[in-house]
């Protein structure tokens, strides 16, 4: 296969794991255009964006902000674990995670290690136990854990 059209497919790949990633990260994150405060006290607009500028948006500039952070939480999710991107269902859950917890939080995360140690579904399933914030056991990031477990595992070695 020529590397013309092995990069031709790599962008393929990335552009679906992104719609994955985006189309996960939306429901849980919720889009408010105005901020507001988040379950644990930071200010927060958009799709639980905490990195620009705090005043009204419309829906348009959210779902741009959305599309390009999801792009920048994947490059480093990507470069953590560079092994990832032959698992785009993996990558837009780690993705998604990385995006909720941070990047430095995922990168020190056992989701993180135990992908680059090949144990794929232990780290799938290991997604599970980050359902606190501020100490306190959250209904929602049970479900958004359950559902970024779900599409994880859908193409994660046994």
């Amino acid at each position: 296969m020529s590397d013309k059209i092995k990069a031709a497919g790599l962008v393929g790949s990335v552009v679906a794991m992104l719609g994955l990633a985006v189309a996960t990260i939306a429901p849980w994150e919720g889009k408010r255009n105005d901020p507001y405060r988040d379950p644990i006290g930071i200010l927060t607009v958009c799709y639980g964006e905490t990195r620009v500028e705090m005043r009204r948006y419309t829906d348009a500039e959210c779902t741009a902000m959305l599309e390009e952070a999801a792009a920048g939480f994947a490059e480093g999710v990507r470069a953590r674990n560079p092994a990832i991107i032959e698992f785009p269902y993996q990558w837009a859950a780690h993705t998604s995670f990385a995006y909720n917890v941070g990047l430095g939080a995922y990168n020190r995360s056992s989701v993180a290690r135990l992908f680059a140690d090949g144990q794929q579904r232990a780290a799938c399933n290991f997604l599970g136990r980050y359902v606190y914030a501020g100490g306190t056991r959250l209904r929602g990031l049970v479900r958004r854990r359950a559902a970024e477990t779900a599409l994880c595992l859908k193409d994660a070695a046994a």
